[in-house]
């Protein structure tokens, strides 16, 4: 089945209210961190300003929750606490136009939309949906983003407590099918206490039989990273040869492990500072074509917010970003899409069985 990214159309700035539009405002940051009375806040859509005289530029990266900062033509995306005082903050709360600022919700819509019943039965993902043209075009999109794109996975520790998850994971981080890896304390530590011990939280990763004293396992190996001082060297000095984290060192693909309340140890790399984590996660966020959320609901909706829903890339076209929930249940998929990434598909599977079936499918 051959495969092309989907063509986006841009708005109709010929239309008439787009026409007579005005210029979009401006007023200056009164304070560093603080961002004038009636800013525009953006969504992860599409979203133009008229700079005056009919031109309208995209802005780039848009997200949740930042705003539009004007430097002369060019528009940068920030959140308010990186605004500085007397930057330019687009101020105006209207979608359409009305205020110079024009949100664009249908630029990729889908071709066999059109024509479609008012009403039909089925139109949102369930347990009762089947999921093979999702997994399809999953296939189809990660063959094409591992050569053109950037590939950003987010892990919950599940993916490590299961030994052929676990594997499928590593084969597609060593086949290049994963350019960034977000994650917590909880899923390098697990991982690394399965490539040590054999054990997640205690148990077999085969087996899932609780092995003796298997609870100081996950404490033995945060002890003995922090002892050698970072993962690479506790790689190193261990003699430690497989799994997710191991397969990120040997191909140098770049990890997040954002810090939580919750952390023991924690690894040394994790970052503890929320803020700072938050920063270092933008930088893949800034450069992702396609995610993919397995199992972890908070780091899910946390990265979706950074994520936009297009991507403008070197030539000036424009690409849709593709983005992933991987979960057993609706929830977390529903709060995703709640949280403003509607462009969110959902496939509800187990994660163990959804990273064993990709890899399966995609192993050369």
């Amino acid at each position: 089945m051959s495969f092309s990214i989907p063509t986006y159309t841009p708005p109709d700035f010929s239309r008439p209210e787009l026409a007579g539009a005005p210029p979009a405002a401006t007023e200056p940051a009164p304070a560093g961190g603080v961002v004038p009375h009636n800013f525009h806040g953006t969504s992860n859509h599409p979203e133009y300003l008229h700079l005056g005289g009919g031109r309208w530029v995209l802005a780039p990266e848009s997200r949740m929750d930042a705003v539009l900062v004007l430097k002369g033509d060019t528009i940068e995306v920030k959140e308010a606490r990186r605004v500085k005082q007397g930057e330019a903050v687009v101020v105006g709360r209207t979608e359409n136009g009305e205020e110079g600022i024009y949100v664009h919700v249908d630029g990729f819509a889908a071709a066999e939309a059109a024509g479609a019943d008012k009403f039909a039965f089925r139109t949102r993902g369930t347990r009762e949906t089947p999921f093979s043209r999702s997994y399809d075009e999953l296939y189809q999109v990660l063959r094409h983003d591992r050569e053109h794109g950037y590939i950003a996975w987010v892990l919950g520790p599940a993916v490590a407590f299961d030994k052929d998850s676990r594997a499928a994971m590593q084969g597609l981080i060593e086949s290049g099918y994963c350019h960034a890896l977000l994650a917590g304390n909880a899923l390098a530590t697990h991982d690394l206490e399965a490539a040590r011990f054999r054990t997640g939280l205690g148990q077999d990763i085969y087996s899932q039989n609780l092995k003796p004293l298997g609870h100081y396992n996950h404490l033995d190996i945060l002890n003995e990273v922090r002892r050698c001082g970072s993962i690479r060297q506790a790689i190193v000095e261990l003699g430690l040869s497989d799994g997710i984290i191991c397969a990120c060192e040997k191909r140098r693909v770049p990890y997040v492990l954002a810090g939580s309340i919750r952390d023991d140890g924690p690894l040394p790399e994790v970052v503890a500072d929320v803020y700072r984590a938050q920063d270092a996660m933008r930088v893949h966020a800034r450069r992702a074509t396609t995610v993919i959320a397995l199992a972890t609901q908070l780091h899910s909706i946390a990265f979706g917010n950074m994520v936009p829903s297009y991507r403008i890339m070197p030539d000036g076209s424009v690409r849709p970003v593709y983005f992933y929930i991987v979960d057993m249940t609706e929830f977390s998929v529903d709060k995703l899409a709640n949280r403003g990434s509607m462009q969110a598909v959902g496939i509800l599977t187990n994660v163990q069985d959804f990273a064993v079936n990709l890899w399966n499918n995609l192993r050369a």
